[in-house]
């Protein structure tokens, strides 16, 4: 059996970053971890239902792609996995929690709840309960920002999409369809694999001819790279190269971002086929603390702006639950609305 990767074998340059960009990145991150610290809470308080999977461990990825990326003008397609995502494309957390506790208020209308979080204001194409669905999706965005801007003559039609799903996904057949499709028409997109090991529950050494996902990309001739997903200025780099390759035209890339989940693979899940060993290992990886260790580092903030926006973060999802539980219910009147476009 091949042992799966914790780092990439080529390391890829980290991106360089200012003091603005720099605690933009921190901010983004801390809000992921803390909303999911939250949504934890509020489900096993008994306050919010249904399957949830939480994102923990996982936010340099979010961040380091997302936030490379055009705000409410690019476009980002998620999976299973979407609150953080919808946090990097600048869903307010008050509608993502809102949504997560199927009130009228969320940003898919109390319809969606974790895993089919949308919000056309943002660019935020939909979360995917079935792995692969979001594939095709992103995959048609990308041909109509392609299509508007060369058939049609429309210059501002420049965006990018991103396409976020996990390793397990990467062994179904929308995958290699789209991948082929998005390379024959040189489409502008990014396919990032989150490879956290373990899909759902099965290892991904044991269910992966090819463990090594980004190589997958050579058989479509685009260009494919492994990087460290804990680290969000590795991811960050990478991400910015594979934007302007897209922007300008060259076509799409595949990213597979070596990443953990810190918690189970969902919030019903016990979390008992990873070895204690495994965890400890990764946790002492933590993309948020590496992040903040730069920083200081670099003398790009001090512990106590550090601390201070922790501390904002943590009022700011305070007043998203807050929001959400005050909010109403949808009304029962409007239950065939949003079926299908409106006028």
């Amino acid at each position: 059996m091949v042992q799966e990767r914790a780092f990439p074998k080529v390391p890829t340059s980290p991106a360089k970053i200012d003091r603005k960009v720099g605690l933009m990145l921190y901010e983004d991150m801390v809000l992921g971890r803390s909303f999911e610290d939250k949504c934890a809470e509020m489900y096993y308080r008994g306050k919010m239902f249904g399957f949830v999977h939480l994102y923990n461990g996982q936010e340099a990825v979010s961040t380091g792609v997302i936030r490379a990326m055009r705000q409410s003008e690019d476009y980002v397609c998620s999976t299973y996995r979407d609150h953080v995502h919808a946090l990097s494309c600048g869903v307010p957390a008050r509608e993502v929690m809102a949504e997560l506790f199927g009130k009228a208020t969320g940003c898919s209308k109390g319809r969606g709840g974790s895993m089919h979080l949308f919000s056309a204001e943002h660019g935020l194409l939909g979360g995917f309960a079935f792995i692969g669905e979001g594939i095709p999706v992103a995959t048609g965005a990308a041909f109509q920002s392609k299509y508007r801007r060369e058939t049609m003559g429309d210059e501002s039609a420049d965006q990018v999409t991103a396409c976020f799903f996990g390793d397990g996904t990467s062994n179904n057949g929308q995958f290699f369809e789209c991948l082929n499709m998005a390379a024959l028409w040189k489409l502008p997109i990014i396919f990032v694999v989150e490879n956290n090991k373990w899909a759902i529950g099965m290892a991904h050494e044991r269910a992966s001819s090819q463990t090594e996902i980004y190589k997958k990309a050579s058989v479509f001739g685009m260009p494919g790279y492994e990087v460290d997903g804990m680290d969000v200025l590795a991811v960050r780099g990478i991400a910015e190269e594979a934007v302007r390759r897209a922007r300008a035209g060259e076509g799409p890339t595949l990213i597979e971002a070596l990443t953990y989940r810190f918690r189970g693979h969902s919030l019903a899940d016990p979390d008992e086929l990873r070895s204690k060993e495994e965890k400890e290992q990764w946790f002492a990886r933590d993309p948020i603390k590496r992040l903040a260790a730069h920083m200081i580092e670099h003398k790009l903030a001090d512990q106590t702006e550090l601390k201070a926006i922790d501390k904002k973060i943590q009022a700011h999802v305070e007043d998203a639950v807050d929001f959400a539980l005050s909010s109403p219910e949808p009304d029962p009147s409007e239950l065939y609305k949003y079926v299908f476009a409106e006028d």
